[in-house]
């Protein structure tokens, strides 16, 4: 009986935290009248939009959606823009013909914005959460000059191939504060990888938000039997151009540091993609890189409404690990692609959420808005 009272006390005051939060904030709109539209540049022409009325969509979820807007210029990011928001970092070229690819990272202490009126002292990359969406070329040599302007020892441990003495793990990469590390190998095997910091204790720094995708794209003359397939991910060609790529975190927050999770996101802010849906056009394909670093609970997934996927196990393979499902389930650091399209569907709002309704609930779900083209 008593474990029963724990576990009781333990979802309420998960909830309370979140939703009193909200209504002590004094959210300026229900979520229903939140955003207006807002259209953004990026890889793929997608933008996200809100209508200026109501939408139907949020009204239909009444309690489940958060209350106000999240201030995304004090935060420094926005979702709607992150979700295309890739960093190449710069080229140059190195004696023996290669690309050198050169990224610069800065750990930075932030508070940011999770939900309406819920701050969270986050750790990050280059000030947000999660950091930069790094992409590369396989064969490309890499240099990544971290810089830690944070308080405590930081590093990156990048999921790929390397020197031990570039793991980024406490003996080996791992800075204090003030410090510099340049991180060098070269960029294989292509997939839908994942960097983060290794300093320990390691479920805080992660937790705290010290995480990026890192996308590393085939070189097309390297797999000439599925050149097409490779030019089709490879950023900056004409078959790439053709698709809607969308680079989406799960995540999740502590806000009361009690090993459990009280907000739960794609990409930090909860709601973001409800209030503010991503805008598909619908006769072009969708390709989304997928990574869960959800702290504190075994298990994520991704479920897509009226529509299925073939889905590419951490992206390292050119054919589909997995064929057509509408869902998909990661433990932590696990990613990978997912490739769909709504050229036979009609259009309207589509929704993706995990199927773990407490995750729904706080803050994990979001909305597709297919349309015929983008104005």
């Amino acid at each position: 009986m008593s474990e029963v009272s724990a576990w009781f006390r333990k979802k309420v005051s998960r909830r309370g935290l979140l939703w009193g939060g909200l209504a002590a904030a004094g959210g300026s709109a229900i979520a229903g009248t939140a955003a207006g539209q807002s259209v953004h540049s990026g890889h793929g022409a997608a933008s996200a939009a809100a209508a200026a009325t109501p939408p139907a969509h949020l009204a239909a979820h009444g309690s489940m959606i958060t209350v106000g807007d999240v201030d995304n210029e004090r935060n420094g990011f926005d979702p709607a823009r992150m979700v295309t928001d890739w960093e190449t970092g710069s080229v140059s070229t190195l004696p023996d013909g290669r690309i050198l690819r050169t990224f610069e990272i800065e750990a930075i202490d932030k508070e940011i914005e999770i939900a309406p009126g819920i701050m969270f002292p986050a750790w990050t990359y280059n000030g947000r959460v999660p950091g930069p969406a790094l992409r590369a070329t396989e064969g490309e040599h890499l240099r990544m000059v971290f810089r830690n302007s944070g308080s405590h020892p930081h590093s990156m441990h990048f999921h790929g191939i390397h020197a031990a003495r570039m793991d980024g793990v406490p003996g080996a990469g791992l800075i204090g504060p003030g410090e510099e590390f340049v991180y060098e190998f070269d960029a294989r095997p292509f997939g839908c990888h994942l960097y983060h910091c290794h300093a320990l204790p390691l479920k805080r720094h992660i937790h705290k938000g010290m995480y990026g995708l890192f996308v590393i794209d085939p070189d097309p003359a390297r797999h000439p039997e599925l050149a097409d397939v490779a030019r089709s991910r490879l950023l900056g060609t004409p078959e790439n151009a053709e698709w809607q790529e969308f680079a989406m975190v799960m995540n999740g927050f502590d806000t009361n540091f009690d090993n459990g999770n009280e907000v739960y996101a794609v990409n930090t802010v909860a709601h973001a993609y409800m209030k503010r849906p991503i805008r598909i056009v619908r006769n072009r394909p969708v390709r989304i890189y997928l990574a869960n670093v959800v702290e504190f609970d075994p298990i994520n997934s991704f479920h897509l409404h009226a529509n299925f996927f073939d889905y590419f196990e951490q992206g390292t393979t050119l054919t589909p690990t997995l064929r057509t499902v509408d869902l998909i389930t990661q433990v932590q650091a696990q990613r990978g692609i997912l490739e769909f399209t709504y050229k036979d569907h009609e259009t309207g709002l589509y929704m993706f959420h995990p199927h773990q309704s407490e995750f729904t609930e706080l803050g994990w779900t979001g909305m597709f808005d297919v349309v015929e083209a983008v104005a």
